[in-house]
């Protein structure tokens, strides 16, 4: 299901690449890191089965897509950072408490750096990481060192195996969804997790004599 939602969006990015090469890598990644769901697996493998046929290099398909993931992760951070209060804290539709937003900001300052890196080398949440440590207003250097070590071996693995493969890239970037389902299904167990944990600890408090 998540393929042929995405398949209108896949075709789109190939033709891109077909037409233009790196600059059309580089802007797909940017894409997908600032939010918008433009999946890099197909634009790298694709890339990568690009190398395969001598049309592309491979250093030149990894500093795309990772300075696209930079500069994309750059604006959904600036994007956290500068509208947090308006966004979260005064819109009433998804107000955010201003208590909840300063334990984002404790949780960042502690485990930022290695959320970020190891998020970013994970499908679904890798697009959307940086809004939330912009949030956070985690510290800017950070963020970009960070977001660099984690994206490099994503976007070199997937350029690889887009080489090894060939033409087979397109059977290989299905065989990815898998990924993206086990990682919404960890998602979905943690979310359940936190909110029966947190009801439980109400009913405790609740029930609990004062004094």
């Amino acid at each position: 299901m998540t393929g042929d939602i995405l398949e209108p969006l896949v075709n789109a990015a190939t033709n891109l690449i077909d037409a233009t090469g790196l600059a059309g890598v580089f802007v797909l990644m940017v894409l997908e890191s600032a939010c918008i769901p433009i999946p890099s697996e197909a634009t790298m493998l694709f890339a990568g089965f690009n190398v395969s046929e001598g049309n592309l290099t491979l250093f030149g398909i990894v500093a795309a897509g990772v300075l696209g993931n930079l500069v994309g992760s750059l604006i959904a951070y600036a994007v956290g950072y500068y509208g947090r209060i308006e966004l979260l804290d005064r819109n009433r539709l998804i107000h955010v408490n201003r208590r909840h937003l300063e334990s984002a900001d404790r949780w960042f300052e502690r485990h930022g750096p290695a959320t970020v890196f190891f998020t970013r080398m994970l499908p679904i949440i890798r697009t959307f990481i940086s809004l939330p440590a912009g949030v956070a207003r985690m510290p800017l250097g950070k963020f970009v060192v960070y977001t660099l070590a984690g994206c490099i071996p994503w976007v070199l693995g997937l350029a690889i195996i887009g080489r090894e493969v060939g033409d087979r890239w397109d059977q290989w970037k299905d065989y990815l969804h898998y990924l993206d389902y086990a990682v919404v299904a960890g998602i979905a167990i943690a979310v359940i997790y936190l909110v029966v944990r947190r009801r439980r600890g109400s009913a405790r408090w609740e029930t609990t004599p004062p004094g």
